[in-house]
């Protein structure tokens, strides 16, 4: 539930401090062949919805000349960067064999530009997790961040409460953001978002930056 652009901030939002998260924009999730979309996601309408709305934001993003960071999941062969988790996500993965070969590779709708940084490296939920974000973002003095991709309920969920701990001002790109089914999308908006960021949708996102 994205909140009117009257009500985010007192104080304006600066280009020059200001980053897109791009979470997961890998064939995983965006391609119709994707492993995780085909046995996880639900409503098929919701989800295909948030990629076609992320189309729009990522080029709002390059437009108004916003840092773009791609935020990607790509484990060794071995899944030896989960170590012998017996659970969770970091045992899921592992159990049904995914993020493997083409499916780790970005969406070739979402391929980064030459001067815009990948995070290769993360071993868990948040983008954060094992990853040189949080270094990235500091040594370029970026401390609001705008958060997109999938699942929402899970790594963009888990990328924003680990922001909000680091003391980022973050926003969650509602529209551009899919959960497994509408329902989850619904309850993260209405109940966990607030206590952690704020949401806006794409065309509000361009508003900020139009001011």
């Amino acid at each position: 539930m994205a909140i009117s652009s009257s009500n985010l901030y007192a104080e304006s939002v600066e280009q020059s401090r200001s980053a897109l998260v791009m979470i997961e924009y890998q064939n995983e999730w965006v391609s119709e062949e994707g492993n995780l979309r085909n046995l996880l996601v639900e409503d098929e309408v919701h989800f295909e919805s948030a990629i076609h709305h992320s189309k729009s934001l990522l080029a709002a993003a390059r437009k108004q000349g916003v840092s773009v960071i791609h935020v990607t999941l790509k484990p060794d062969a071995q899944y030896r960067i989960f170590g012998d988790a017996t659970f969770g996500l970091r045992a899921a993965i592992p159990n049904a064999n995914t993020w493997r070969g083409d499916m780790q590779s970005i969406h070739t709708d979402f391929e980064p530009l030459p001067h815009e940084h990948v995070i290769t490296e993360r071993t868990g939920a948040s983008g954060f997790a094992g990853s040189n974000l949080d270094s990235f973002l500091r040594n370029n003095g970026v401390d609001t961040l705008f958060l997109a991709g999938f699942a929402t309920h899970v790594c963009v969920e888990s990328t924003l409460r680990e922001a909000h701990d680091k003391g980022y001002r973050t926003f969650v790109v509602t529209d551009a953001t899919g959960a497994f089914k509408e329902s989850q999308q619904t309850y993260f908006e209405n109940e966990v978002l607030h206590h952690f960021g704020h949401g806006v949708s794409v065309t509000q996102f361009d508003e900020m930056f139009e001011q």
